[in-house]
Protein backbone atom coordinates (compact mmCIF):
# COMPACT_ATOMS: atom_id res chain seq x y z
CA UNK A 1 0.00 0.00 0.00
CA UNK A 2 0.99 3.48 -0.59
CA UNK A 3 3.11 4.71 2.52
CA UNK A 4 0.91 8.00 2.27
CA UNK A 5 -2.14 6.58 2.37
CA UNK A 6 -1.15 4.38 5.61
CA UNK A 7 0.24 7.71 6.87
CA UNK A 8 -2.91 9.89 6.44
CA UNK A 9 -5.30 6.44 7.67
CA UNK A 10 -3.38 6.50 10.65
CA UNK A 11 -4.48 10.66 11.72
CA UNK A 12 -7.63 9.48 10.84
CA UNK A 13 -10.98 9.99 14.00
CA UNK A 14 -7.61 12.10 15.85
CA UNK A 15 -7.34 15.31 16.99
CA UNK A 16 -6.09 16.68 13.27
CA UNK A 17 -8.79 14.76 11.30
CA UNK A 18 -10.58 16.99 9.25
CA UNK A 19 -12.07 18.27 5.87
CA UNK A 20 -8.29 18.74 4.72
CA UNK A 21 -6.92 15.53 5.70
CA UNK A 22 -10.23 13.58 4.02
CA UNK A 23 -9.27 15.87 1.05
CA UNK A 24 -5.17 14.88 1.23
CA UNK A 25 -6.42 11.28 1.48
CA UNK A 26 -9.21 11.35 -0.90
CA UNK A 27 -6.44 12.73 -3.62
CA UNK A 28 -3.87 10.18 -2.66
CA UNK A 29 -6.86 7.18 -3.27
CA UNK A 30 -7.71 9.15 -6.81
CA UNK A 31 -3.59 8.68 -7.32
CA UNK A 32 -4.01 5.09 -6.96
CA UNK A 33 -7.02 4.48 -9.31
CA UNK A 34 -8.91 3.78 -5.70
CA UNK A 35 -12.44 6.01 -6.57
CA UNK A 36 -14.79 4.60 -4.59
CA UNK A 37 -12.19 5.54 -1.33
CA UNK A 38 -11.84 8.53 -3.05
CA UNK A 39 -15.10 9.24 -3.12
CA UNK A 40 -16.11 8.66 0.65
CA UNK A 41 -12.95 10.70 1.24
CA UNK A 42 -14.07 13.71 -0.61
CA UNK A 43 -17.94 13.39 0.85
CA UNK A 44 -16.34 12.77 4.36
CA UNK A 45 -14.18 16.71 3.77
CA UNK A 46 -17.32 18.37 2.45
CA UNK A 47 -19.70 16.83 5.64
CA UNK A 48 -16.60 18.42 7.44
CA UNK A 49 -16.67 22.07 5.35
CA UNK A 50 -19.70 22.72 2.99
CA UNK A 51 -17.64 25.34 1.87
CA UNK A 52 -14.13 23.63 0.76
CA UNK A 53 -14.41 24.14 -3.57
CA UNK A 54 -11.66 21.84 -4.13
CA UNK A 55 -13.04 19.02 -2.51
CA UNK A 56 -16.21 19.32 -4.48
CA UNK A 57 -13.96 19.48 -7.49
CA UNK A 58 -12.00 16.37 -6.52
CA UNK A 59 -15.37 14.60 -5.75
CA UNK A 60 -16.52 15.68 -9.30
CA UNK A 61 -13.42 14.41 -10.93
CA UNK A 62 -13.59 10.89 -8.64
CA UNK A 63 -17.47 10.67 -9.97
CA UNK A 64 -16.52 11.37 -13.25
CA UNK A 65 -13.68 9.12 -13.80
CA UNK A 66 -16.19 6.58 -12.11
CA UNK A 67 -18.15 6.71 -15.37
CA UNK A 68 -21.05 8.71 -13.28
CA UNK A 69 -21.35 11.49 -15.61
CA UNK A 70 -24.93 12.98 -13.89
CA UNK A 71 -23.39 12.68 -10.29
CA UNK A 72 -20.39 13.80 -11.65
CA UNK A 73 -21.68 17.52 -13.18
CA UNK A 74 -23.73 17.66 -9.96
CA UNK A 75 -20.90 18.14 -7.55
CA UNK A 76 -19.16 20.18 -10.03
CA UNK A 77 -22.68 22.80 -9.94
CA UNK A 78 -22.44 22.51 -6.10
CA UNK A 79 -18.69 23.58 -6.18
CA UNK A 80 -19.38 26.10 -8.43
CA UNK A 81 -21.81 27.76 -6.51
CA UNK A 82 -19.81 27.15 -3.27
CA UNK A 83 -16.44 28.40 -5.14
CA UNK A 84 -18.72 31.66 -6.44
CA UNK A 85 -19.89 32.50 -2.91
CA UNK A 86 -16.51 32.03 -2.07
CA UNK A 87 -14.75 34.17 -4.52
CA UNK A 88 -12.56 31.40 -5.30
CA UNK A 89 -12.52 32.26 -8.96
CA UNK A 90 -9.81 29.83 -10.01
CA UNK A 91 -12.12 27.01 -9.24
CA UNK A 92 -15.32 28.38 -10.74
CA UNK A 93 -13.20 28.53 -13.85
CA UNK A 94 -11.66 25.24 -13.50
CA UNK A 95 -15.61 23.75 -12.42
CA UNK A 96 -16.90 25.42 -15.48
CA UNK A 97 -15.04 23.91 -17.85
CA UNK A 98 -15.16 20.36 -16.65
CA UNK A 99 -18.95 20.74 -16.06
CA UNK A 100 -19.36 22.32 -19.81
CA UNK A 101 -17.42 19.12 -21.03
CA UNK A 102 -19.74 16.93 -18.80
CA UNK A 103 -23.01 18.53 -19.99
CA UNK A 104 -21.34 17.67 -24.20
CA UNK A 105 -21.19 14.06 -23.23
CA UNK A 106 -24.68 13.51 -21.68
Amino acid sequence: MNPRITALEKMLNGPRDGALLRFSLGNEYLKEGQLAEAENCFKAAIDRDKNHSAAWKALGKALQQSGRTAEALAAYEAGIAVATARGDIQSVKEMSVFAKRLSKVQ
